[in-house]
């Protein structure tokens, strides 16, 4: 069985979307199946096509020219389609598995039919939607009305869809999209990375003034719909109950200075802690300091359909989950069982979670046992890639292990 797969970037670049990948595809040649990557023009990081890294084969799309919307995004497709089409030739797939945005399923479709190869398209979120949360669009807009309308389309042209949870399969249901054609291959934790949780270390911790303190952390990417701005809200109202309390955030993006500035003013400024981007191998020690992991994602379009990744991977470090009451993180957490789910929005319950965590420390040890059994059980790579199974078989007439 030969997958190749149509990404808009890839590794060596680190993101959450780079992470899902290499879990599927590393996940995918365990079962020995034979995988290779496309990139997109979007794939900003110099280097040799192909590529190799971590085993895994990524080819690339030479650069477009660009231009202004919707000119340059034409162009993309069009660059992404025609590099397609040689590798296509080139590489003989059994099957495409193009990942969004939509721009990729635009360019690998007719380049599918041409060669008449089954296509599966995997929405992880809706480009529209995605484009209101990191603040580059607007719901309603003629833009977020056009680009529904293409990924409606391109959802309805693949032979199958894969969606990353309940959420983006209720939506397309609503859209028309035939419900027998859609299959959920929810994100989930590599064991083998995550799964063994390092030790705080006392002198990293007295480094960064956390020593003898209640760590509240976060680690991700910086932008608006995460609810950074809550979290630093909620600290003078958690310091109330709880005077060791520090906060930790770790990473960067678009609201970093925004964020910086509100705790500069704020008058938990002294807790609040900003340790910026770090190097991925280096994140477990960070983990390692944290108590409470918390998420006070915003609730909009795209964080009520979306699962997120981190707080899976904070329950297979063996964390603490306090996260808001949005449908994505609902359909991960089962409150005051694997996590603590708080109003969205509301500094002051972000608060009243967190303090009453950390009252209860007897119950720690029974929430992160459920925690990791839930992620080990329905969110580990190793079995969710088995969700693909049918999908590739009734498509291909493959018999696959």
């Amino acid at each position: 069985m030969r997958i190749l797969h149509v990404l808009d970037h890839g590794l060596p670049l680190h993101s959450g979307y780079t992470f899902r990948t290499r879990a599927i595809l590393k996940a995918q040649m365990a079962r020995g199946w034979e995988v290779a990557c496309l990139t997109g023009v979007r794939h900003t990081n110099p280097g040799p096509d192909p590529e190799t890294i971590d085993g895994i084969t990524f080819y690339r799309t030479p650069p477009s020219a660009g231009g202004p919307s919707p000119l340059g995004e034409w162009r993309e497709v069009r660059a992404l389609s025609a590099r397609l089409d040689e590798l296509v030739a080139a590489w003989r797939p059994d099957l495409v598995h193009v990942h969004s945005p939509v721009l990729n399923a635009l360019a690998a479709l007719p380049v599918a039919r041409r060669r008449k190869l089954p296509l599966v398209y995997e929405i992880r979120a809706f480009w529209e939607d995605a484009a209101v949360g990191n603040g580059t669009g607007r719901e309603g807009s003629l833009r977020y009305r056009l680009t529904r309308m293409l990924e409606t389309h391109a959802a309805r042209r693949a032979d199958a869809v894969a969606v990353i949870c309940e959420g983006l399969r209720g939506d397309l249901i609503a859209r028309g999209i035939d419900r027998d054609r859609i299959v959920v291959a929810p994100n989930g934790v590599d064991m083998a990375l995550f799964g063994t949780p390092l030790p705080p270390d006392p002198v990293f911790a007295r480094s960064l003034g956390l020593n003898e303190a209640e760590v509240i952390g976060f680690i991700g990417s910086f932008y608006d719909y995460e609810g950074l701005d809550d979290l630093i809200a909620a600290m003078p109202l958690l310091l109330a109950e709880r005077p060791k309390a520090q906060l930790l955030l770790v990473g960067g993006g678009p609201m970093e200075g925004a964020l910086k500035a509100q705790a500069e003013r704020s008058p938990a400024a002294s807790r609040i802690h900003f340790v910026g981007r770090v190097p991925h191998e280096e994140v477990d020690g960070y983990y390692a300091l944290i108590d409470i992991l918390a998420y006070p994602r915003k609730a909009m379009r795209l964080t009520e359909l979306v699962t997120p990744l981190k707080p899976l991977e904070a329950m297979a470090q063996r964390k603490l989950v306090s996260a808001s009451d949005v449908g994505g993180h609902r359909e991960l957490i089962d409150d005051n069982v694997t996590g603590t789910l708080f109003s969205a929005g509301d500094p002051a319950a972000l608060a009243a979670a967190l303090s009453g965590l950390f009252a209860d420390r007897d119950g720690w040890e029974e929430r992160r046992d459920a925690a990791r059994r839930f992620v080990e059980e329905h969110r580990n790579w190793s079995s969710n890639i088995a969700r693909y199974i049918p999908v590739y078989q009734k498509l291909t007439g493959k018999i696959l292990r």
